[in-house]
């Protein structure tokens, strides 16, 4: 039979079970997308291996696709009136939510292992939260409020803030690790110039597609063809983001901000009534090839090292988020339930660890060697436990905070 074929029917199949896989954990009180990854799981490379690592790789592009779309509508809903009033909270949450989650993990880690490259390295994977999970959540349940909106704003920049944090601290280990071995290094400096860069052309690029995203959807002149626009705008910026080693998160959150503070609101209501039908669709597939890449043999790979990581992040997560919104002036319910909708991480978390891996392998050191022997499968392990539990707390703090419709519970 025809390979091509044979992955579109998999594909439908995946979509069609999927569906109901959805519906089936939602009546015991999950999100659907939980069904969607378990679903993932059993077809995927831990169980029945249908979905095989060839497959995969040759719908990987369908992950991107629906990252496009997830940060695309992030930035779509972060008008700068929502923004303003929110308050500096939200700039406080971001940068506390993030330096916690380094820290509580690099300190546990330290106390673990009694090395500090290590507790700096699993440090800087710490801040990358995914996205995603916490988005579908939103959607899936309808839910609208305060804590709704800085859940959007905190997980759209919150990946910027990751990577310049991961440029930073993995930078300072690397240069530790290279002095320990007598290794001669470059400058510290220019090593932190990279992430700092790839922010600031990511944001630059994104506002550029974003204003040319909002002039053509003026020159529309029909509502139809809104989909063909934003989904040729999205996979543009997905694509350059890929080629120039872009952050995708950024550049097509960036377009959706432009647009949302740019156009007239029934312009925005238009796109986000097209996006409303389209998303439910890219969800079902992106967690469903989520939760097939899932390999729960990597799970006795996590040892002390990935349960100091998982403590020092949910702590660092939650406290950080909490401690923001308290010295920020937020709401009580903003303060007590933000941080319960930032366990998520997924791919950024893990193709940092890859490019640690990289970097790493390469130095002669024993400490180097080990780290990125062991990095990526203590990372993939970790994030298999948040990628199940984030959605699930997701919906918790939502819940608290009194934001989900009672048609939708």
């Amino acid at each position: 039979m025809n390979l091509d074929l044979t992955v579109l029917f998999m594909v439908g199949l995946a979509v069609t079970l999927g569906l109901f896989a959805g519906r089936l954990v939602k009546i015991i009180g999950l999100p659907s997308i939980i069904g969607y990854m378990l679903l993932g799981t059993i077809m995927g490379v831990s169980m029945l291996k249908v979905f095989n690592s060839t497959h995969l790789h040759q719908l990987g592009f369908v992950t991107d696709i629906a990252l496009g779309f997830v940060a695309f509508s992030i930035g779509n809903e972060l008008k700068l009136s929502t923004l303003k009033s929110l308050g500096k909270s939200i700039g406080l949450i971001i940068l506390l939510e993030s330096f916690s989650a380094l820290i509580f993990v690099a300190v546990l880690v330290y106390l673990v292992t009694g090395d500090l490259v290590t507790a700096l390295i699993f440090g800087s994977l710490a801040p990358a939260t995914a996205p995603a999970g916490t988005v579908a959540v939103i959607r899936e349940y309808k839910a609208k409020g305060k804590l709704s909106s800085s859940l959007y704003a905190v997980a759209g920049f919150d990946d910027g803030v990751a990577i310049l944090l991961f440029g930073f601290t993995a930078a300072i280990a690397k240069q530790i690790l290279l002095s320990e071995a007598g290794i001669a290094h470059g400058s510290l400096a220019v090593s932190m110039i990279k992430p700092a860069l790839e922010i600031v052309i990511s944001i630059i690029l994104g506002g550029v597609l974003g204003f040319l995203y909002s002039y053509l959807v003026r020159k529309i002149d029909s509502r139809s063809n809104i989909p063909a626009l934003t989904f040729g705008f999205i996979l543009i910026g997905a694509g350059l983001a890929s080629m120039f080693h872009l952050s995708l998160i950024l550049v097509n959150m960036s377009i959706g901000f432009v647009f949302a503070n740019t156009s007239k609101q029934s312009s925005v209501m238009n796109v986000n009534e097209q996006l409303r039908s389209l998303m439910p669709l890219l969800f079902i597939l992106f967690f469903f090839l989520a939760g097939a890449h899932l390999n729960f043999a990597a799970l006795p790979a996590l040892g002390l090292i990935g349960i100091a990581y998982i403590i020092g992040r949910a702590s660092g997560k939650i406290g950080g988020a909490w401690l923001g919104a308290y010295l920020g002036g937020a709401d009580k319910t903003i303060r007590n339930n933000l941080g319960l909708g930032l366990l998520s991480q997924a791919g950024v978390a893990i193709g940092l660890s890859l490019l640690v891996a990289q970097e790493f392998s390469s130095i002669q050191s024993d400490s180097a060697q080990a780290i990125a022997a062991s990095v990526v499968t203590t990372i993939t392990a970790t994030c298999i436990i948040f990628e199940i539990i984030g959605p699930i707390t997701a919906r918790i703090a939502l819940k608290n905070a009194g934001e989900i419709p009672v048609d939708t519970k």
